[in-house]
């Protein structure tokens, strides 16, 4: 089945995460005219990555090992590093101490502007013309294009069929109420509801609060009523839906939740030590690995009883692959071939949706099921069904996201009531808006 998506709106922010592609690593290259294309064999072209996946850091060693062997005078150094704020951060040191790398993440809309100055041009690049409609536009600015979309990825709560047949859940919960009569009837068939990992800001400051930012009737009206300071979040009825969807979470989630991290809240739920998660296709690998014969399937993450966010979940372009616009020339030519070969040779393509379990961004790219897997295969579903809301944390004003994050982990372990909660919201946008 080719891939297909519905034109739906995107703005792009990692993980990516989140599951992000950011921070970085690099090594002075020799200079001179290094060859960057086919198998010549030029001077050694040295291109550093430094990304924040940690799922996919085999996957990516054997691309660049299968490219290196196609281009035998380029090689690669890969760190990997956990995203979010320490990825940021690396990412800030790396260019504070000279040692910028060749290609990095970024999230792109507020995060492409803040980073344009050190982004390469790619306007001219061969793939630009194949990407599917929107996923350029995070990168795009003054109508040129700074980078290249990765994939697209999508989130809520993925759940364990085999535990939801257990208990006796036959269908699939759509709203708060459904959730919340599903969490009773897991419990009481001895299974935890939620596989909760609260240790990690991004879970909440990004993926967490974009539910409640995109279910606004308006969502880049209500960001500019926050820039402008006419737009509250106090009072906001889906900021309350949220919280509560979050209380439920905590109520019937695994112990400890300020202390479980992002590895040990998949391990939990690919083992079966509970039945929900609130993560997205990105853990693909991760669950292939300790379970394969995992059956997993991916829901909403309702808010109350139903608006315009009813059974949608949330799917956009996680980030971009850039260029340092100062690197060497060799590094630059060499890092751009390499964006190029993953999106248009057969082995870069066919890893991207066989080992990644990528949903593409390309148009030139197919992904079956099989390939991409449950998870994958369900956003791409709800993609084509035009069942999708947005990504809107990257639009935040740079550090909003981590603050966010911060007070919801005080509000978690009881440190802020809800109403502390929200002015700590306002407070943290008022200061960094620009």
């Amino acid at each position: 089945m080719a891939l297909k998506i519905n034109k739906f709106p995107l703005a792009a922010g990692i993980l990516s995460a989140s599951l992000l592609f950011t921070a970085a690593c690099s090594n002075d290259s020799a200079s001179g005219d290094k060859a960057s294309s086919g198998g010549d064999k030029g001077d050694q072209v040295i291109v550093d990555i430094f990304q924040g996946k940690v799922e996919i850091a085999d996957q990516l060693k054997a691309l660049t090992d299968q490219y290196t062997k196609e281009h035998p005078n380029v090689t690669f150094n890969i760190e990997t590093v956990g995203g979010g704020a320490d990825g940021a951060a690396a990412l800030k040191a790396k260019f504070a101490s000279g040692n910028e790398p060749d290609i990095f993440g970024n999230g792109g809309y507020q995060e492409a502007q803040t980073w344009k100055d050190k982004l390469e041009d790619l306007s001219d690049q061969p793939w630009v013309k194949d990407a599917y409609e929107n996923t350029l536009t995070p990168m795009t600015i003054d109508g040129k294009v700074y980078g290249q979309p990765i994939n697209l990825e999508g989130y809520g709560f993925a759940y364990n069929k085999e535990l939801f047949k257990k208990a006796g859940i036959k269908e699939v919960p759509q709203t708060f109420s459904e959730l919340e009569e599903a969490a009773k009837k897991l419990k009481a068939a001895g299974i935890t509801p939620f596989s909760i990992g609260y240790g990690e800001w991004w879970v909440l400051g990004n993926h967490g609060l974009n539910i409640p930012f995109s279910a606004q009737e308006d969502p880049d009206a209500f960001i500019k009523g926050l820039n402008e300071g006419k737009a509250k979040i106090s009072g906001n009825e889906k900021f309350k839906e949220y919280i509560k969807l979050l209380d439920l979470t905590i109520k019937y989630g695994n112990k400890n939740s300020l202390t479980t991290d992002y590895n040990t809240q998949v391990t939990n739920f690919a083992t079966g030590e509970a039945a929900i998660i609130q993560q997205g296709n990105w853990i693909q690998p991760m669950l292939d690995k300790i379970n394969p014969d995992l059956e997993v399937g991916i829901m909403p993450m309702p808010l109350g009883e139903g608006g315009p966010e009813k059974g949608k979940i949330s799917v956009d372009v996680p980030g971009s692959w850039v260029v340092y616009n100062g690197a060497p020339e060799a590094d630059k030519k060499a890092a751009k071939d390499f964006l190029n070969w993953i999106v248009t040779s057969e082995e870069g393509k066919r890893a991207l949706v066989e080992d990644f379990k990528y949903v593409p961004a390309f148009k030139t790219i197919e992904a079956d099921a099989k390939d991409i897997g449950p998870l994958g295969a369900e956003i791409l579903k709800y993609s084509e069904k035009g069942n999708t809301i947005p990504w809107q944390f990257m639009k935040f004003p740079d550090g909003v996201r981590e603050e966010f994050g911060a007070s919801l982990q005080e509000y978690v372990g009881g440190q802020l009531t809800e109403e502390e909660l929200y002015k700590e919201f306002e407070n943290s946008w008022a200061k960094l808006k620009k």
